[in-house]
C-alpha cells in the first residue's frame, strides 16, 4: 500500500486504541452519550476484507453510508482508485467530513470521493448512480429503510455490506432484523461472517 495511505491508518488505528478502553469499559448508554465524538468505525479485518471484495469484483460505483470520522472511506477511496472508481460517501454531520477530507489530502485520494452531506435517507432518494458495492454503517434504525432505497440502484451482481450484525451485543437484535429483512427480499445471496463486529454480505443474483 501507498506509504501515504499507511501513515493516515496508522493514525486513525493510535485513535481507536486510544478509544477502545472507554469502549470496553462503558454501557450502550455511555457510548451513546459520547458517540459524535468516537471514530467508531469498521476495524482493519472488516476494512481488509471489503476493500479487497470490491478490487476483485472490479467496482465501479462505490456507496458508503456513514462515514463516521473516514476510516472506511479511506480503506474504499484506495480501492475506488485501484479499480478506476469512485466513493459517494454518505455522512451527517460537516465538521466530520472536514476531518476526513484533511486526512484524503494526506493519503492523496481526495479526487476518488464525493461527499453527500445530509441525512442518508434523503440523499438515497435523489441518488441515481447504478451501484456495484455498499456499504451500510449508520445508525441501527436506518438499516432497513437504506437497503430498500438502496436495492433499486444495485447492478446485477452488487454487493452489499451491513457492519455491526454481533458486536455490541446491544445491536444484535437490531442485526438479526436487518438480515431476515435481506432474505425476505428474496433477490440475494447473504451470509454473516464473523469478522470484526460482524458483517452480513449480501450479493444481488445476475
Amino acid at each position: 500500500m501507498d506509504p501515504k495511505i499507511e501513515a493516515v491508518l496508522a493514525e486513525y488505528d493510535a485513535r481507536a486504541e486510544r478509544e477502545s478502553v472507554f469502549m470496553q469499559s462503558s454501557s450502550i448508554e455511555e457510548i451513546e452519550a459520547r458517540k459524535d465524538e468516537l471514530l467508531i468505525h469498521i476495524g482493519s479485518d472488516s476494512a481488509q476484507l471489503l476493500s479487497t471484495l470490491i478490487k476483485a469484483q472490479g467496482a465501479k460505483t462505490i456507496v458508503e453510508l456513514g462515514a463516521s470520522y473516514g476510516y472506511s472511506t479511506i480503506w474504499f477511496a484506495e480501492a475506488a482508485r485501484a479499480t478506476g472508481g469512485r466513493l459517494i460517501s454518505f455522512e451527517l454531520q460537516p465538521a466530520k467530513v472536514d476531518y476526513i477530507l484533511s486526512r484524503l489530502k494526506q493519503a492523496g485520494l481526495s479526487s476518488f470521493v464525493e461527499f453527500r452531506i445530509g441525512d442518508a435517507i434523503d440523499g438515497l432518494r435523489q441518488l441515481e448512480s447504478s451501484v456495484d458495492f455498499a456499504l451500510i454503517d449508520l445508525w441501527k434504525d436506518l438499516y432497513i429503510p437504506c437497503f430498500d432505497l438502496l436495492v433499486p440502484h444495485l447492478a446485477r451482481g452488487a454487493f452489499l455490506a451491513a457492519d455491526n450484525m454481533l458486536v455490541p451485543l446491544a445491536y444484535r437484535r437490531s442485526g438479526e432484523r436487518y438480515r431476515q429483512h435481506v432474505r425476505a427480499n428474496g433477490q440475494f445471496d447473504s451470509v454473516l461472517l464473523p469478522v470484526g463486529s460482524g458483517l452480513e454480505i449480501s450479493r444481488l443474483r445476475d
